[in-house]
């Protein structure tokens, strides 16, 4: 549903009104469709309906290419994608009321490569997974319309599920009970790309977003309570459009992009920005606090972060944090160009830090394939920790490798490995995501896949301390405890 309004001013008390609102909508969450796990649902053309999700006998993810090169190395990117991409966020979430970390993927069939929006949770008590939940089928093999998942304060889960584009519609679910991957009621029915919500305590999301039109135009919507929303508001549309990272802080929602220069488009991706909000969108300023009118339409704006362009340099961005100050520190990537291959090398991992005054630039840590994928952690003072398939894999040059744990004492000005999580892998592993409020043993969250050619698709994750455990790809029961698996060799499992 779309209303014209913004949602009430952060400082308005919302939630009275908010949860009795949200429990007098799910209170109709009786099931009037039930799918069938051998035909999981098309999206229905209406929202409203309410499905209980029929259960997969085990975690597979999607596999899915992207832009054919003609050499040896095939692809621009591809493998098991999922958790892909950057630009969607998050795919994980930790609740602690419950102690379980929720989580979403693009997964599929045992027997066709066709997207499946996957639900489902770890729980810390037990050690265990159920079936995963499937939502919905989107009838596509594209990765870019995966789910991604968030939480809201009364435990209720919402899914947004993307589109590539316009050829495909999104959706936005919501779960019929807190807490549960039982029944999801689809509440909006639409199209976005890219999806990043936000949930802020007490007032409700801010949706940032993508919209293709003339290029990627990125937008926002709003809403105190996830079924009315705002109408889309445009954030910035400069020459071809951008790719953006966003992340929360307290109230304040940031969000970092690149441009794409015309006449060339995507694949010269280059430039930094930054701007955020505390305001669900209404305002948006720099880091320094300057307001900037919005929606940007020039490259001549305060936004600015750094001028890769003027270097030669394309820019990937990979994860977006924040420090106890609530200063954020953007990960990135640059390189010499968009082909996969050593000809663009060195891949450079970069963080730029706003300090308070200006934005510091540092990197050393490199990869070998523009699309690798990891996550930034702020732990502690100047402690930080990137998890990400930096070190080669099985097919080098294609996305992903090995993933790699480095960790900062010094707020990135010098890394060491602290840890090689994956060794003699036969896949690729890909786009290491860090969740929301992520529990010490559900630390990040990833998926392999061949980088050449079709292939089966895993999914993993990881402990803070480096231990590696892999969702089952095939349950005999409904309940399962995810192996943990030897770092020397990843088709081993440790004895428990």
């Amino acid at each position: 549903m779309l209303i014209g309004p913004w949602p009430p001013h952060p400082a308005a008390p919302t939630r009275t009104w908010l949860a009795a609102l949200l429990t007098a909508f799910l209170a109709n969450a009786t099931p009037d469709a039930v799918c069938s796990a051998e035909a999981p649902p098309a999206a229905s053309p209406e929202p409203g309906t309410v499905r209980v999700c029929p259960k997969d006998d085990g975690y597979r993810g999607i596999w899915y290419s992207n832009q054919p090169q003609n050499d040896q190395y095939v692809y621009k990117y591809s493998g098991g994608l999922g958790t892909y991409c950057a630009k969607h966020r998050p795919f994980a979430v930790y609740a602690a009321k419950v102690q379980k970390t929720f989580f979403c993927y693009g997964g599929r069939p045992k027997d066709k490569n066709e997207l499946l929006h996957m639900v489902s949770y770890y729980d810390h008590r037990t050690g265990l997974v159920p079936r995963p939940s499937i939502l919905l089928n989107k009838r596509t093999s594209d990765a870019h319309d995966n789910p991604v998942i968030a939480l809201d304060e009364r435990g209720h889960i919402w899914i947004f599920s993307s589109s590539h584009g316009t050829a495909r519609p999104s959706y936005i679910s919501v779960s019929g009970k807190p807490y549960s991957i039982e029944a999801f009621r689809r509440v909006y029915v639409g199209n976005f790309s890219y999806p990043q919500p936000h949930w802020i305590p007490g007032h409700g999301f801010l949706f940032l977003h993508t919209r293709y039109k003339q290029g990627r135009r990125l937008f926002l919507m709003a809403s105190a309570d996830g079924i009315s929303w705002s109408r889309p508001r445009m954030l910035a549309h400069v020459q071809l459009g951008h790719y953006q990272i966003s992340g929360r802080c307290g109230t304040k929602v940031g969000t970092a992009f690149n441009f794409h220069p015309s006449p060339q488009g995507l694949n010269w991706r280059t430039n930094l920005y930054y701007l955020e909000t505390d305001d669900l969108g209404r305002t948006w300023k720099t880091a320094s606090g300057q307001p900037v009118p919005t929606p940007l339409t020039s490259l001549d704006t305060p936004a600015l972060v750094h001028d890769f362009r003027s270097e030669g340099l394309n820019v990937y961005l990979k994860d977006l944090a924040f420090d106890a100050a609530g200063r954020p520190i953007i990960l990135f990537l640059t390189s010499k160009g968009w082909q996969s291959g050593p000809q663009n090398d060195p891949r450079t991992w970069r963080t730029a830090r706003w300090t308070g005054h200006r934005w510091e630039i540092l990197g050393s840590i490199t990869s070998d394939n523009n699309y690798d994928t990891g996550s930034l952690y702020v732990e502690s003072g100047s402690s930080w920790r990137i998890i990400g398939p930096t070190e080669p894999g099985p097919q080098p040059y294609n996305t992903g490798g090995e993933v790699a744990m480095w960790i900062s004492t010094d707020q990135g000005h010098s890394w060491q490995m602290a840890e090689q999580l994956t060794r003699n892998s036969s896949l690729n592993h890909t786009y290491c995501r860090r969740p929301v409020n992520a529990h010490p043993d559900f630390y990040c969250f990833w998926a392999d896949g061949h980088g050449r050619r079709p292939s089966q698709s895993r999914l993993y994750f990881a402990s803070k301390e480096g231990t590696v455990r892999r969702l089952p790809p095939e349950m005999e029961s409904d309940l399962a405890t995810p192996p943990v698996l030897s770092a020397e060799d990843p088709r081993a499992i440790v004895p428990q």
